[in-house]
């Protein structure tokens, strides 16, 4: 059996979902490695003549787009986005998700939340049967409140895990935030979980991204380059 190449999977999906941006169209970008893929691919159609503007979850994302010429937008001007592009680290049967793993996710549920549709490309290992039994499930908290915030979230029945960089340092986030890693032995039913959290003081964002993609497109390895859930769409495309 061919062993899988996940990052042909990222391409292929990527590929796929910048074939769905057209002329005019206000684009959010996401963050992540199988992001990247999109934004170099969707700078090449912009060299090609392509009009957009593109509104990025991160400062990587913000940096790479305008290396490779992407016109950009500052997030406070993303009242209203046709269309965003974004990678999640699980995905359900529902196409709901866990997003976080690289720490943008308050930029990226802003960005998704004021986006008409959210495309999420993924490659074959993010489809799971249940959330929250693999990924650790990433809140962002203001540094003040983490105290708090850790005893309720044990309280919920979590494990908590301060996300350092390898140094040892705390992660903090592009709003100086910290991250919390949760992990359940006994995983709770993600949209109870989600209003538990959002009742938490000090708690900005969680990473559960529920009833928010509008298509999810899977990498795959052979056979079709991707498969596709919920609705499709395709733009214009620059050959």
């Amino acid at each position: 059996m061919t062993k899988p190449d996940f990052e042909k999977e990222k391409e292929r999906a990527a590929l796929h979902a910048v074939g769905m941006v057209s002329d005019g169209m206000w684009v959010g970008l996401g963050s992540g490695s199988t992001i990247a893929y999109a934004v170099r691919a969707l700078g090449e159609r912009v060299a090609c003549g392509l009009d957009i503007q593109a509104v990025p979850t991160s400062r990587k994302t913000r940096e790479l787009a305008a290396s490779v010429g992407i016109p950009l937008r500052d997030l406070p001007d993303a009242t209203h986005l046709d269309l965003t592009i974004d990678g999640a680290d699980e995905c359900d049967p529902r196409l709901d998700l866990i997003k976080g793993g690289g720490g943008a996710l308050l930029h990226e549920k802003i960005v998704a939340s004021a986006s008409r549709r959210l495309v999420i490309i993924v490659d074959s290992r993010k489809p799971v049967p249940r959330l929250l039994h693999a990924f650790p499930l990433p809140v962002e908290v203001i540094p003040l409140a983490i105290g708090v915030v850790s005893f309720r979230l044990r309280a919920l029945g979590a494990g908590v895990t301060l996300r350092r960089l390898p140094d040892g340092t705390p992660f903090v986030t592009d709003e100086g935030n910290r991250i919390l890693d949760l992990t359940f032995v006994e995983p709770p039913e993600p949209t109870e979980l989600a209003r538990s959290l959002e009742a938490i003081p000090g708690l900005v964002e969680h990473g559960l991204f529920l009833g928010m993609t509008s298509t999810l497109v899977i990498g795959r390895n052979s056979g079709a380059d991707v498969e596709i859930r919920g609705s499709a769409g395709v733009g214009e495309v620059c050959s």
